[in-house]
């Protein structure tokens, strides 16, 4: 298996039969293209574990520090159907991310890689990869590795946006608990948007029971903050912290 070099070259033109809502809509590639500053990762399959667990959880986390840098969007495409594609897309963190049904494996096959998955079922898919793609050409590809199985080593989100930028370095993730009508978590939700902090937030009563709250933290009060595994307190420690030298974030 050999793996054409698509650098320097235009996409393949392809049109992808989307359904949205009870519509079906076709989208082409100058469409998803033309103009733009674009991440593509393909991978072999809709809910499969690694596509599932790691691959596109990861670009959809990363999605904010993308357009930082100057990408437009983000699409994963994969040899499916564009129904399962939209359940996939229901099931999963994916709201900053296009999901692209390649379903007759028209677009994948044009970027020769269309590769045989028969041993497990899955008839004709797509090698696992990525690429930055501007206005329609292709900048830089990182094929995962000519090895047995589903390699997974250098199509990640983490391995193109330091291709994008060499010096970019993570933050710590930020997650706050909270329980709706709070006025002490609307002022630390405040707080952390003033200073330009992405967090993740955990509702009572949704995501979670103040029982948890107290085995997590030890506290029976919201909002609880955290910041990179490290408990900062409510809504007065946390405004504290984000102008403290401690301050991470």
């Amino acid at each position: 298996m050999a793996f054409k070099d698509m650098t320097g070259q235009k996409v393949p033109n392809a049109v992808f039969h989307t359904r949205q809502g009870d519509q079906w809509v076709d989208v082409n590639t100058d469409e998803l293209f033309s103009g733009k500053k674009v991440v593509v990762f393909s991978l072999p399959g809709a809910f499969t574990p690694t596509c599932s667990s790691t691959h596109l959880p990861r670009y959809n986390e990363l999605a904010d520090e993308f357009k930082k840098l100057g990408i437009d969007d983000i699409l994963c495409v994969s040899v499916n159907d564009t129904f399962v594609m939209n359940a996939w897309a229901d099931d999963q963190e994916s709201d900053k991310i296009t999901l692209i049904p390649d379903g007759n494996g028209e677009f994948t096959e044009g970027m020769n890689r269309l590769v045989s998955k028969e041993d497990l079922g899955f008839g004709k898919r797509s090698w696992r990869y990525s690429m930055l793609v501007d206005d329609g050409v292709i900048v830089k590809i990182f094929d995962e590795p000519e090895k047995d199985g589903d390699p997974f080593e250098v199509s990640d989100a983490d391995t193109m946006i330091k291709f994008l930028n060499p010096d970019w370095e993570e933050k710590p993730s930020v997650t706050i608990i909270t329980k709706p009508g709070c006025d002490f978590c609307a002022k630390a939700k405040e707080a952390l948007k003033s200073h330009g902090v992405a967090y993740e937030e955990v509702v009572l009563g949704r995501d979670a029971s103040m029982t948890s709250v107290r085995a997590i933290t030890g506290h029976d009060t919201v909002p609880q903050v955290f910041v990179g595994g490290k408990r900062i307190g409510g809504s007065e420690e946390l405004e504290t912290y984000l102008v403290s030298d401690d301050c991470a974030v």
